[in-house]
């Protein structure tokens, strides 16, 4: 508690509450985190050890994998560590560059995944609407060339929300009641003018999900039109199953950014723990969902990763 104390003179450092008023607690609650934390981590990293080792898989499909996997681990760590760190040590101190260090890797993962959820969708698209030129339109080139478009918009996107912050004069009280640096969380720690971060925060966040969802949606409404034509009831089938996985990582990772970024601006009336405890949640569960969810859907996914874990 001594730090604590300290802390809020300090102005080249902030300090992370955790989950204000459930302290006593916090042991306890880190203790389905840690495990939603690891299962995450062991499950993207066996798929990219698996797409990695086995050639059969090196295709547009399962590179997309790997950048969505590579996304979900980048998402959990950026604030996790600290998070079990605060819960079990009470290591609660972040400095100021650490602070927006944090930030600013939350939020251009979270770009790059919403990103590399678009290009999966266009992905579906060309595999069900034009079968006979997908290995000519989507190649492993195309996929990583696409793959470094996105990771440029997002790093140009999220680079402002620090640097923004790194202009703003912060008031003494440098308490940050969450567990990790979100953006209007650090916003409101300003003692000057927060129109420009916090509009431009909005702005960055509906841009890139109104962009990618409404491209997701193109791509799925061409699906649907090309489905319905199909005259073969397994052919039908077939195709919408083609389709599952992807429709469920989207409705886990887009209902819970929305969640996150509406309640913080509007949900005045939502307790702080709960926002706290469900924000990390949907941070945690669709990292540790997606390689589950990919690897029950895909036929081809799970018979490779069998014959890694099933071995005597």
């Amino acid at each position: 508690m001594a730090a604590f104390n300290l802390t809020p003179s300090d102005p080249s450092s902030f300090i992370l509450m955790g989950i204000p008023g459930l302290e006593a607690a916090h042991v306890w609650i880190s203790i389905p985190f840690a495990i939603f934390y690891i299962i995450g981590l062991l499950g993207n990293f066996m798929l990219l050890f698996v797409v990695g080792k086995e050639q059969t898989l090196h295709k547009p499909m399962y590179l997309l994998l790997c950048m969505l996997a590579l996304t979900d681990i980048g998402t959990t760590t950026s604030i996790m560590p600290k998070a079990l760190f605060i819960f079990w040590f009470n290591l609660n101190i972040i400095t100021v560059g650490g602070c927006l260090t944090q930030m600013f890797f939350l939020h251009a993962v979270s770009i790059m995944h919403s990103a590399v959820l678009m290009a999966m969708a266009f992905d579906r698209y060309v595999a069900i609407c034009r079968p006979l030129r997908y290995t000519t339109i989507l190649t492993n080139t195309r996929i990583a060339i696409l793959g470094l478009v996105g990771l440029i918009r997002s790093v140009l996107l999220a680079l402002p929300l620090p640097l923004f912050l790194t202009r703003q004069p912060f008031c003494p009280n440098h308490i940050i009641s969450h567990t990790h640096c979100e953006h209007i969380a650090v916003v409101k720690l300003s003692c000057a003018d927060t129109t420009v971060n916090r509009t431009y925060g909005l702005m960055m966040a509906f841009v890139v999900m109104g962009s990618d969802l409404t491209l997701i949606a193109l791509s799925y409404s061409l699906i649907t039109r090309a489905v319905l034509r199909i005259s073969s009831r397994k052919a039908h089938q077939k195709a919408l199953n083609t389709c599952t996985a992807h429709i469920c990582v989207m409705l886990t990772s887009y209902s819970s950014v929305l969640f996150t970024i509406l309640t913080h601006r509007f949900g005045q009336g939502i307790a702080p723990h709960v926002h706290i405890i469900l924000a990390d949640l949907f941070f945690l569960v669709p990292p540790m969902l997606n390689p589950i969810i990919y690897g029950v859907k895909t036929k081809e996914l799970r018979d490779k990763v069998g014959k890694y874990t099933c071995r005597r």
